[in-house]
């Protein structure tokens, strides 16, 4: 059986054929995937948001379904719908695009509260309701969801209860000039991610999450993670700080990074390198921090200067 930094490599190496110059985006992506989390990349058009999803898609031979979302776009459009069958005299369930296993939900906070709330249980239950009947999602199952930070006329915030849904938020942000080059040159004749080839099964994913879950962490580590939590609930900024379900993204994405990096035990590093994906986005900055333009990821670095690291490091169990 392949171990799990094998798998994330194979993984990364591939999409990074597509995605150039954005190697620690795409690791924190596989680790959400590792974790059986979901993504929010907050970025401008034109970054690689649907490439990354379809790369990754392509690299695990996983089924692939893109919903741009609008104002008037209805939960049915996203789940799916029971239409009548005249010749059967039954209704028949035609599935949405969230029955795929990687869905790039484009622009989400275009569409209406309603319509956003339609991805809550498929995002937390890995099933979808419809018409009274639970239909279960193929495994694995992500969700990359994007919204553009720059643009706020026509659209509707992500409520928190949907914020606290995703287990990292990114930003994959321009390319540097030299990658910049290597993309126009990769993309002369074809689009590189039409050569994309599968490198890892679904099967082999599914392992290696559930190896990810007997990484070890200290109890040490553990005090670190809800400490940093901690932290932020009290900060003068913040007026909501981040929930338990916060300290459980740490905590796990901690383990797959620890996984990815070949060792079976968390350090602080670990911890600290995904803290501001990981916590950001599920803190509310208060009003009069906000006035003052003080954003989420600079607190939560804030916080990571001011709660001490565990002295010891986490040791593997004997």
């Amino acid at each position: 059986m392949e171990t799990v930094q094998e798998v994330a490599k194979r993984i990364v190496d591939n999409v990074e054929k597509v995605i150039i110059g954005k190697r620690q985006q795409v690791e924190q992506t596989v680790i959400a995937l590792l974790c059986q989390g979901h993504v929010l990349i907050e970025d401008v058009p034109g970054v690689g948001k649907t490439m990354l999803a379809k790369t990754i898609a392509r690299s695990l031979g996983c089924t692939f379904q893109r919903i741009q979302f609008t104002p008037d776009m209805l939960p049915s459009d996203v789940t799916g719908v029971s239409v009548f069958n005249q010749k059967t005299r039954e209704f028949e369930f035609r599935p949405g695009p969230i029955m795929a296993q990687i869905v790039l939900t484009d622009e989400i906070n275009r569409a209406t509260p309603k319509t956003q709330s339609a991805l809550l249980e498929a995002m937390e239950e890995k099933q979808v309701t419809v018409d009274g009947v639970t239909y279960p999602l193929q495994k694995p199952f992500l969700v990359l969801a994007t919204q553009n930070p720059i643009e706020y006329e026509g659209t509707f915030p992500l409520p928190e209860a949907q914020l606290d849904r995703f287990m990292l938020r990114i930003s994959l942000g321009y390319p540097s000039p030299a990658d910049e080059i290597r993309m126009l040159d990769s993309q002369q004749r074809v689009h590189p991610v039409e050569t994309v080839e599968q490198v890892v099964s679904a099967e082999a994913l599914l392992q290696a999450q559930e190896a990810v879950k007997e990484v070890h962490i200290d109890d040490q580590i553990k005090e670190y993670i809800v400490e940093l939590v901690n932290t932020s609930r009290k900060h003068p900024d913040i007026y909501l700080g981040a929930s338990p379900r916060g300290s459980l993204a740490l905590y796990k994405t901690a383990q797959a990074k620890a996984a990815v990096e070949g060792r079976d035990y968390v350090i602080p590093d670990d911890v600290k390198a995904l803290a501001i994906p990981a916590l950001a986005h599920r803190l509310i900055v208060s009003p009069a921090a906000r006035i003052k333009n003080v954003d989420a990821r600079v607190v939560v670095q804030e916080i990571l200067d001011s709660v001490p690291v565990p002295g010891t490091r986490a040791r593997p169990r004997r």
